[in-house]
Order: C-alpha cells, then sequence, then structure tokens
C-alpha cells in the first residue's frame, strides 16, 4: 500500500511538474535574428536574417530551456547593400546553393533565474561547431489576447574562420577588409503553443 502511494505522489509530482513546460513558437513579426562584423578595421556592419525558425521547449516555472533547435536561411540575409548581400550569399562566404541552412541544436543550457548560458552544436557553411551564447529571458507576460509570451534574448561572438568563411582581401595600408568576429544577436518574441 505504502509503495502504491508513494509511486501515486511521484506520478502526480511529474505530472504537475510537465505543466509548465511548454513549446514555444517564435514571433518572427516581433523578433529579429542579427550579425554584427568589422569592415575595413574601424566601422561596423551590421546584418539579419529574414527567415528563420526555432524549435523550443521552455519550462515557465523553473525558466529552464529543455529543447532549443533553430534554422536560420542565409539566403534572406540583408546588410542593407544588395550588392553586398549578392556577395555573403556565393561560395565566398555562405554558399547557399549548397549550404541552404545555418542550424543550433542545444546540447546543454545551465542558469540562475533568467540569466543562463546556452552551449549548442552550430552549422555554418557545412561545417559544425559546438559554441556558447549568454542567454536571458527578459520576461513572460500575458498579451492582449490572453497568449503567454516568452522574450528571450541570446548573444555570442564566433571567428568565421572556424566554419570556413575565409574570404579577405588586404588593404593598402595594412589590416583587412572584413574582420574575423562575428557577434551574435537574437532578440526573440515567443508565443506559447497550447
Amino acid at each position: 500500500m505504502l509503495k502504491k502511494l508513494q509511486a501515486g505522489l511521484l506520478g502526480m509530482a511529474l505530472f504537475a511538474g510537465s505543466l509548465f513546460s511548454a513549446e514555444l513558437m517564435v514571433d518572427d513579426s516581433h523578433s529579429e535574428v542579427k550579425f554584427e562584423v568589422t569592415h575595413l578595421m574601424i566601422s561596423t556592419v551590421t546584418g539579419q536574417f529574414g527567415e528563420y525558425d526555432g524549435d523550443i521547449v521552455f519550462d515557465l516555472d523553473s525558466r529552464n530551456f529543455s529543447k532549443f533547435d533553430a534554422t536560420v536561411n542565409p539566403a534572406t540575409v540583408n546588410t542593407g547593400i544588395e550588392k553586398r548581400d549578392k556577395h555573403l550569399r556565393s561560395a565566398d562566404f555562405f554558399h547557399v546553393e549548397k549550404y541552404p541552412n545555418l542550424t543550433f541544436k542545444m546540447t546543454d543550457y545551465s542558469h540562475k533565474g533568467n540569466i543562463g548560458k546556452m552551449t549548442g552544436d552550430l552549422m555554418i557553411h557545412g561545417v559544425t561547431k559546438k559554441v556558447t551564447l549568454d542567454t536571458k529571458v527578459t520576461g513572460i507576460i500575458k498579451d492582449l489576447q490572453g497568449n503567454t509570451r516568452v522574450g528571450i534574448e541570446l548573444r555570442g561572438t564566433i571567428n568565421r574562420k572556424d566554419f570556413g568563411l575565409n574570404w579577405n582581401k588586404v588593404l593598402e595600408f595594412g589590416g583587412v577588409a572584413v574582420g574575423d568576429e562575428v557577434r551574435i544577436i537574437v532578440n526573440l518574441e515567443t508565443v506559447v503553443i497550447e
């Protein structure tokens, strides 16, 4: 009898815990996936991607991510200069005809409250490397329609050459046209799928 009661209580605890775990849908009209890179060693160029999606599972109570997989379409890159965007889509950079997706698959997440570190496998240009991103849950609210929304920020820095994006041009006065470090900036507004 005692064993049955213990098993029943355990089952109830597991069920109750699962009530807080939710799938999140990215609201792309209120989200952005951006990058920054140094140009001519003196200024910063910002670009963003127009198409992306995520498969995210998040515990609303503990603020823990149990799944965070993302896909980005590099053909939708936009830096505001069409000539530069065409170059980024070419074999010198993203080579979108051969590599139509950039992907990220979370492998580990540690956090304290809303602040955390997300580690995962990032694939760019057919090359996969483990990266760690600073993560922040910026808020959980009910919107005007009664939907639960979760705000998420991710920040990190990668070396583009680690992913085979090696193109550059040496400048006459020294230095190079494009910096190696790329800063990743992701701002997501997501909706709990009921």
